[in-house]
């Protein structure tokens, strides 16, 4: 039986949180791992150990396999766990630790190594009689034969990274003339994110579930599942909500598909958590074999929730060499868990990641809440994945948890970056979602184009008084004493939101009074980031932080930006944005596609960029000329750094 006393965990922010937790409960010791970028980072402070592996860039730190085993030898680690992401689902990392006599906890390399390719995978399930997409999975990887495999499949039609997972080197593909590109990106981003560029290709399930089944095997041979979570309500191929069970299945589905993924963790001898994925077709009844994660998913507390288990727990007793503490029979689901994934991200704007400075972070009350933040003022940088947290509420009912986990959004505080909270808010009140109707289509059919949120007049009207308190306090005066008994002086307030200007003006009519615009306005209190506001009788919160040049609002479900130009210079000439092309964000170039002096056309791709595991690929808005693109394949880039310059011309 496997002995250990002290846990590596090989992972970073709220999935290191989490298993430190579980293993401290246990009674093991914890280490923890940090790159540069995550010095003095919750997960470090909160193991009994922790030690630097690296640089910031993830390929030099978190997933550098030889530093890991380093950090275990020299902290006196004797099992590692890997949580999810990094190194979780590579063989080699899982090999490299039994070779260095540490407890994996995890399943065997061989099990690893059986569905770390999507391909072999497949081929595999099929032979154990699992239910499979058709597409292809052969070897020949030319871009023809890719193409004619395509044309016998039929569009729509997926194409997918073999090693990957998380979203990344997947494309869905509608129309055949948009298939070169699509295996060209996926490619690229597949070699990047996997050092593989091998693909397959899938038959599209258009408006089916994302069904997954979560598995857990004994080394003495025992293997059950624990239900189904349903994760169809995605974007960009990466989910966004999670829920457990699935409003689509009811008892004998579950049995059916249950039974499936065990089949499937038994055909491969799996030990451990595993999660098998499937397509539940928009018929309710047949469902198709994607692939097995073999590790913990993201998701994994709308489980824990319905059942009452402890997974991670369960995964360092099962490698402790225990044997499940439970069969089959003796697995109960009650209630119904929903989770949200919160992240730093832009959904206006076709969901682009974002890095910058958290500089206000307050989590809600009354659910769960897992992340890896140590409180305000925290970076979010552009190394790693931009989720920020996870909020997971439980129910009676499914509406219970679903009504919960709005109310607990509402009252979740995360300012000074964009971030996906209006819009997570917006996905759980649509009726759609709430009728349990929502497929993997939900996204793209009810929010196509996601215009940036209107701006809430009232909250607009407060950010004009805390952008016209703050201007008095610089110069040392009250606020209070500029009014004049003909009603206050007005004060003109411009604020920039977005790409607009709201004019508006200030007035004081008395402490904590105020006329904004043609409304008034009082304040009943004020706490160190916040103010109590009434306005027509009704009272209402706002907290709020000062970012740079930017001052940030919440209130509710609505959010605002916004900068004080009331004393700028006239504004820049109307096509700006036609002439510059700027970094929307920090990252790294990967490709420079033009030069200078170059005619180019509108929509035509100058540079890519890589952040946050993605490329981003930054295209000309109109037919121009490349007056200077003063970057190269390699650079940093910071948010706003110009990338290209560009004369437009005249369509001919």
């Amino acid at each position: 039986m496997p002995g250990f006393t002290t846990i590596l965990i090989a992972n970073r922010g709220e999935i290191a949180c989490r298993v430190i937790r579980s293993a401290k409960a246990l009674g093991y010791r914890t280490v923890a791992v940090y790159s540069e970028a995550d010095v003095g980072a919750l997960h470090t402070q909160m193991a009994d150990r922790a030690i630097c592996i690296g640089p910031a860039e993830a390929k030099q730190s978190y997933l550098n396999i030889e530093a890991v085993i380093a950090a275990a030898k020299q902290t006196g680690a004797d099992a590692v766990h890997p949580g999810y992401g990094f190194l979780s689902e590579n063989a080699e990392f899982a090999k490299a630790c039994a070779e260095a006599g540490l407890v994996f906890i995890g399943p065997p390399a061989s099990a690893i190594a059986a569905m770390g390719n999507k391909a072999a995978a497949k081929q595999r399930m099929i032979a154990a009689g699992v239910p499979c997409v058709p597409g292809y999975q052969g070897s020949d990887q030319s871009d023809a034969t890719l193409t004619k495999e395509s044309e016998k499949i039929g569009l729509p039609v997926m194409v997918k990274a073999a090693a990957g997972g998380g979203g990344r080197g997947m494309r869905l593909v509608h129309n055949a003339a948009d298939l070169g590109d699509a295996i060209r990106t996926a490619r690229a981003e597949a070699e990047n994110a996997f050092a593989s560029g091998e693909l397959i290709l899938e038959k599209a399930v258009v408006n089916g579930r994302h069904i997954e089944i979560q598995v857990f095997a004994d080394s003495f041979g025992n293997c059950i599942h624990l239900g189904e979570r349903d994760c169809s309500v995605q974007r960009r191929h990466q989910k966004v909500i999670e829920q457990a069970p699935s409003p689509a299945v009811d008892a004998a589905l579950r049995a059916q598909m249950g039974a499936a993924a065990v089949a499937a963790a038994k055909a491969i001898h799996y030990v451990g958590a595993g999660t098998v994925e499937f397509l539940l077709d928009a018929n309710g009844r047949d469902f198709y074999f994607l692939e097995m994660n073999t590790r913990l998913q993201v998701e994994h507390p709308v489980t824990e929730a319905i059942t009452g288990l402890d997974l991670v727990a369960l995964q360092i007793r099962v490698a402790a060499g225990e044997m499940l503490p439970l069969k089959q029979e003796d697995v109960q689901l009650n209630g119904h868990a929903i989770e949200v994934r919160l992240y730093a991200e832009a959904p206006s704007q076709n969901f682009l990641p974002q890095s910058g400075r958290l500089s206000l972070w307050s989590p809600p009350a009354g659910i769960r809440v897992d992340h890896g933040l140590h409180g305000s003022n925290q970076e979010i940088t552009p190394f790693y994945d931009p989720m920020i947290a996870k909020l997971i509420a439980h129910g009676g009912t499914r509406e219970a948890a679903r009504r919960r986990l709005i109310a607990a959004l509402e009252q979740t505080v995360a300012l000074g970056i964009s971030t996906n909270r209006g819009f997570l808010i917006e996905l759980l009140s649509h009726e759609e979602f709430a009728a349990g109707k929502a497929t993997t289509a939900f996204i793209p059919q009810y929010f196509s184009t996601i215009a940036a949120p209107a701006s809430d007049p009232a909250l607009q009207a407060i950010a004009a008084l805390l952008w016209f308190e703050r201007g008095a306090a610089q110069f040392g005066h009250d606020p209070a004493r500029a009014w004049s008994s003909n009603g206050g002086l007005s004060h003109p307030v411009n604020l920039g939101v977005g790409e607009t200007i709201a004019k508006l003006s200030v007035a004081v009519l008395g402490a904590d009074r105020y006329r904004i615009s043609d409304a008034d306005y009082s304040v009943t209190a004020r706490g160190e980031n916040s103010l109590r506001v009434s306005a027509s009788g009704i009272e209402r919160d706002v907290v709020y932080a000062f970012a740079g040049d930017e001052l940030h609002l919440g209130s509710g479900a609505a959010d605002l930006a916004c900068r004080d130009l009331t004393w700028a210079p006239p504004a820049e000439a109307e096509g700006a944005a036609e002439r510059e092309l700027r970094a929307p964000m920090n990252g790294k170039i990967v490709a420079v596609l033009a030069a200078a002096g170059d005619r180019v056309k509108k929509g035509q791709r100058l540079v890519v960029m890589e952040a946050m595991k993605m490329q981003h690929e930054m295209v000309a808005r109109v037919d121009a000329t490349v007056d200077t693109l003063p970057v190269k394949v390699g650079d940093q880039v910071a948010t706003r750094q110009l990338l290209a310059a560009l004369t437009p011309v005249a369509v001919s």
